[in-house]
């Protein structure tokens, strides 16, 4: 049969040829689509495998696999930079050197040492040495409070210190709250080095301190958000959290002058919406809430029935819901969900109610939840999507190369634009975005599908083109919620409300002044009323002075 092919192929007119090959072609073609089809089918398989395989050694208590390696896009695209940080474009080491700290310092004594010098010898002047140095030893004081008897047979004792607590003075206090929530220290460790100095406590007082007098930071980290929900921009970012033996989520809100953190059981829209609200949550039924009803389509009959009511503010969630009810909306079994969504526009109108986010825009990683406001998406997200690519052959790591070289130089294109914007330029830039993500046929099909989805998303990742002040990426986030994660490494879940507030509230306000170069020590001698440099209330310092 095979030997007669030929033969009968010479006997095929040359319109008959011209069919087959097609016919062949068109075969390859398919052949090529399934097997791009398949290879991604196994590389789904693969990163199956291989979750399964870290779940098991997780169980074995093994060691984890390294992570993948990050592009280095940002470093790469550095102005006047190789992407190495210190090295200069020639490849040689940075000459700079430090410069000294000496000056930072307040000399409180002066020792003048001698020395044995033979006679005849002559004065050369001194050589000066600035040495640092810390004591720390326990401090017992015996308070003899007063009693006295009021005629009336009211007894009066005299009151301590305020900073007091327990037993135990501010001192101690703040010691162990740098120690916790500064250094990362846990409170088996903080036990073991106060009853290695001398002062005798238990782990239970330690977790006492660590949470009482939580209101005062409680209200300043409210206050700290509330100021920084009024800046150009905030980025966001989520991690894993484990609280009273059960599996949730910290959101970290955050900018260049601060950072908070929130806990709870779900990482939804709705739940980061409430976070934005602050402290108390409440819905507002207003023209942001009803915009957002309609942008999300909400059916207009509904819209109408929150518009022509006369309640427009509910203050606690007991009432939002018997408002649903009222309203006939929780028992419609239709999509999109009216409770839902409803919800999410109530609480929409409320952060703009107190006049948050007016004009402030959203930076994240194309999470859902945080599709809000005025969004804009984090460009090394973006193009860690495409360095995740696993190629099935050289045409595909051709492709995949290529389409890395031209995100990596229009990155730095708009690094440049940032620091010299101008409305010509940015036209410029986006009519090159467009021959980048809008082209043809790269020969990688998944390739071609994330371009396709990246141009989708023009919007949000040009939003730079019109607020130059905003990040190109959420780097800071991330760094920002890495020390949330070494603290949840090193200690675990929490388990009382209270432990889980005090870890949000002090972890955000240990990063905040870090942001705003304060010492967190002083910080909290401030808020303990220790002597010390009086710090204002950092809400002041972070809200953004009038123009």
């Amino acid at each position: 049969m095979t030997a007669r092919a030929p033969d009968s192929l010479e006997c095929l007119s040359h319109a008959d040829l011209i069919g087959v090959v097609r016919e062949l072609i068109g075969e390859v073609g398919r052949l090529r689509a399934e097997n791009e089809k398949l290879g991604f089918a196994l590389k789904e398989l693969k990163a199956e495998h291989q979750a399964v395989k870290d779940e098991l050694a997780r169980l074995k208590n093994l060691p984890p696999r390294p992570p993948q390696k990050p592009s280095g896009m940002d470093k790469a695209t550095d102005r006047g930079g190789s992407g190495s940080g210190d090295k200069s474009p020639a490849g040689e080491k940075s000459s700079r050197r430090r410069g000294s700290q000496l000056d930072k310092l307040t000399i409180g004594a002066t020792v003048v040492v001698t020395a044995k010098a033979p006679a005849g010898s002559r004065r050369k002047g001194y050589e000066e040495i600035v040495v640092q140095d810390l004591s720390l030893s326990p401090q017992v004081t015996l308070y003899r409070r007063e009693r006295w008897e009021t005629p009336e047979g009211e007894r009066i004792i005299a009151e301590l210190d305020p900073g007091i607590v327990g037993g135990y003075g501010p001192n101690l206090h703040r010691f162990v709250l740098a120690l916790h929530f500064s250094g990362q220290v846990t409170c088996e460790r903080i036990v073991a080095l106060l009853n290695g100095m001398g002062v005798r406590i238990s782990k239970r007082q330690v977790v006492r301190l660590l949470t009482v007098k939580l209101e005062t930071f409680r209200a300043e980290d409210a206050a700290v958000l509330k100021a920084g929900l009024g800046g150009a921009y905030v980025t966001v970012d989520d991690t894993g959290a484990r609280h009273a033996g059960k599996s949730g989520y910290t959101t970290q809100i955050g900018s260049n002058t601060f950072t908070v953190f929130r806990t709870g059981p779900s990482k939804s829209r709705e739940a980061f919406l409430s976070r934005l609200c602050g402290s108390t949550t409440f819905y507002v039924i207003n023209d942001a809430a009803l915009g957002y009803m309609k942008d999300r389509q909400l059916p207009q009959a509904v819209i109408d029935k929150f518009a022509d009511h006369k309640e427009r503010i509910f203050s606690r969630p007991e009432n939002w819901e018997r408002h649903l009810q009222a309203l006939g909306l929780t028992d419609l079994k239709v999509t999109p969900d009216p409770v839902l969504i409803a919800s999410e526009a109530a609480l929409w109108g409320a952060i703009r109610h107190q006049g948050l986010l007016q004009d402030t825009v959203v930076v994240s990683d194309d999470a859902g939840q945080f599709r809000v406001g005025i969004h804009a998406l984090c460009w090394v997200h973006a193009e860690r999507l495409v360095h995740k690519l696993v190629p099935a052959n050289d045409k595909h790591r051709n492709a995949i190369e290529v389409a890395k070289r031209m995100i990596w130089w229009f990155y730095g294109s708009l690094k440049e634009y940032k620091l010299a914007p101008s409305p010509q330029q940015a036209e410029v830039l986006r009519a090159r975005f467009d021959r980048i993500f809008k082209r043809g046929a790269t020969g990688y099909v998944m390739l071609d599908r994330l371009l396709r989805r990246l141009f989708r998303h023009k919007d949000a990742l040009l939003r730079v083109l019109d607020r130059p002040e905003i990040p190109l990426n959420t780097n800071a986030s991330e760094n920002d919620i890495r020390a949330f994660v070494t603290k949840r490494k090193i200690s675990g879940g929490t388990v009382s409300h209270k432990g889980r507030d005090a870890r949000d509230i002090m972890l955000g306000l240990a990063k905040t002044c870090m942001k705003l170069k304060l010492s967190f020590y002083e910080f909290l001698g401030s808020r303990l009323g220790l002597p010390g440099t009086p710090i204002p209330p950092l809400a002041e310092l972070i809200r953004p002075v009038p123009s």
